[in-house]
């Protein structure tokens, strides 16, 4: 038998804002009961890149390291949005926005298309189901949404193997220290 994951020393790098713990509890809760099952592979996330170089990682490391030292950005909880065949929930935050702007500026040469083009920060609760029932989770949700403060706590990077990332750090927001993420 074949192995098919993607060896260690070439799997892509995936950068993420961390939730608050409150803010990831309810999202991820949503995301197992409303992600088909047998699709949901990955804890509720919020991607700020899709796919670094491997050979960076040691840059990206001590990049999010520093970055974090600084005050955890504010940000909020701004909207239910589809996603056609799924729904996710908007994250407005200028600050997380302006973070995500210099990393982009630091690693623009090695930047796939989807990370060059703009950035949407959501996170998915639902993907690849028909439309009618992504609809029915976007008016349920939206019934009575109220935009709130939303809680990131830190910044995280993976390896991209094939299923499950794979911690590779994570640091928390206010000191740049290290973290075990979420999940």
């Amino acid at each position: 038998m074949v192995e098919s994951r993607i060896p260690q020393d070439a799997s892509p790098l995936i950068v993420t804002a961390l939730m608050g713990p409150r803010e990831f509890a309810w999202l991820d809760g949503l995301r197992r009961v409303n992600f088909p099952p047998e699709r949901n592979v990955l804890r509720a996330h919020l991607t700020m890149f899709h796919h670094l170089p491997p050979s960076v990682l040691r840059e990206v490391r001590d990049l999010l390291r520093e970055l974090t030292r600084e005050p955890a950005p504010r940000a909020t909880l701004a909207s239910v949005m589809s996603l056609g065949g799924g729904t996710a929930f908007a994250i407005a935050s200028d600050e997380l926005a302006s973070i995500r702007a210099e990393i982009a500026a630091r690693f623009a040469p090695l930047l796939m298309p989807q990370d060059k083009a703009g950035w949407r920060a959501h996170v998915t609760v639902q993907n690849k189901v028909p439309a009618a029932e992504a609809r029915a989770l976007r008016a349920e949700l939206q019934a009575g949404f109220v935009a709130q403060p939303f809680g990131i706590a830190g910044l995280a990077v993976w390896h991209y193997r094939g299923g499950p990332w794979q911690s590779a750090g994570a640091w928390r927001f206010g000191s740049g220290h290290a973290m075990e993420p979420p999940g």
